[in-house]
């Protein structure tokens, strides 16, 4: 069993740098879109054994050091009573937006061995095949919020910060209803088997620090005080574009932060202190040819070499556009610069 990636988390001496890149199992990779081809993107997820598949493939193709959970952030939402849809082109949809008082009582908690037992099954199915750790994960509250606000994705978010700011009570309700779900969700993935947990914050950087504080933070930090005290997997926190927030990141309770590429990776080593940290090269730096791109790689391995634990990933998920080989570069110059044998 490669159990660097676990290692790393904890901020253990490793044999190697683990490498695994966010959205590894998807659209790049021919044998992904061969599967894709035949279903929807709800059919995959909702199905174990073609979902066990997918999350495999990337693992046998390129030896990445973990596996993530083939899955999306939204699922959980559908089971609070929402209907959900994925479209080509447009992302998901909620067709009824959360915007009233009334809307959020008519969520529910789900129980998710009753609600999402494909997910869990996915989890158990994995466990018997890995020989990698699998990380299980979710959407964080606020990241999740603007999509039930916005009914989908959004550039400047208009409807979610008008909720804040002129109706802060059913934002804060909205949260703590999403907060309940996610807290459930993920500590039944821990029950599952899932061998570590990351928590996506995809759109907390559209937030200034002072409303970061008051909105998001006390809930993320409930999240992992629930986790803490039924599990000891390792817990990441990828705040996507958080940069200015990383003095409060740093206070969630999580074991590893995850950064973008926004920040160089030794500046976030020496602001995450005893934090490990994952990160973060730029998802579309896998297009510089092959040479430029094992340079950046080596570089990035140098900055990092003062971080408590070290994580190669990207600083986002992987472009559908992304060719392959320099994937199987990327890793195999991760593994070669920081002393694989």
């Amino acid at each position: 069993m490669n159990n660097t990636f676990l290692q790393a988390c904890r901020g253990q001496k490793t044999t190697h740098t683990p490498v695994w890149f966010m959205r590894q199992a998807g659209r790049y990779l021919p044998e992904y879109q061969k599967i894709r081809g035949k279903v929807s993107f709800l059919e995959l997820c909702k199905t174990p054994e073609l979902a066990v598949e997918v999350t495999l493939q990337p693992i046998d193709i390129f030896g990445f050091d973990a596996a993530i959970l083939f899955s999306d952030i939204l699922i959980p939402m559908e089971a609070m009573g929402l209907e959900l849809e994925f479209h080509e082109g447009r992302g998901p949809l909620f067709p009824t937006p959360v915007r009233s008082q009334k809307a959020v009582d008519a969520l529910v908690i789900p129980v998710p061995e009753e609600q999402l037992p494909f997910v869990l099954e996915t989890i158990r199915l994995l466990r018997l095949t890995l020989q990698v750790p699998l990380i299980g994960f979710a959407g964080a509250p606020f990241t999740l919020a603007t999509y039930l606000i916005e009914g989908g994705s959004s550039k400047v978010f208009l409807h979610t910060k008008k909720m804040m700011f002129q109706e802060p009570q059913l934002f804060h309700n909205l949260m703590a209803k999403i907060t309940a779900c996610t807290s459930v969700y993920l500590q039944a993935q821990a029950r599952a088997g899932a061998q570590a947990l990351q928590l996506f914050d995809s759109w907390v950087g559209i937030l200034a620090p002072c409303d970061y504080e008051e909105f998001v933070l006390p809930y993320t930090r409930s999240i992992i005080r629930d986790l803490r005290a039924g599990t000891d997997v390792p817990i990441i926190y990828f705040a996507n574009n958080g940069a200015t927030l990383t003095d409060l990141t740093t206070t969630v309770g999580a074991d590893v932060l995850g950064f973008d590429w926004r920040l160089p990776i030794r500046e976030a080593v020496a602001r995450a202190g005893r934090h490990a940290v994952q990160g973060n090269i730029d998802p579309l730096a896998l297009f510089l040819p092959p040479k430029q791109l094992e340079e950046r790689i080596r570089t990035m391995l140098i900055d990092a070499q003062d971080a408590q634990g070290y994580i190669f990933n990207l600083g986002h998920g992987i472009q559908p556009e992304t060719p392959t080989e320099h994937v199987r570069i990327a890793v195999n110059a991760v593994h070669r610069f920081s002393g694989k044998s």
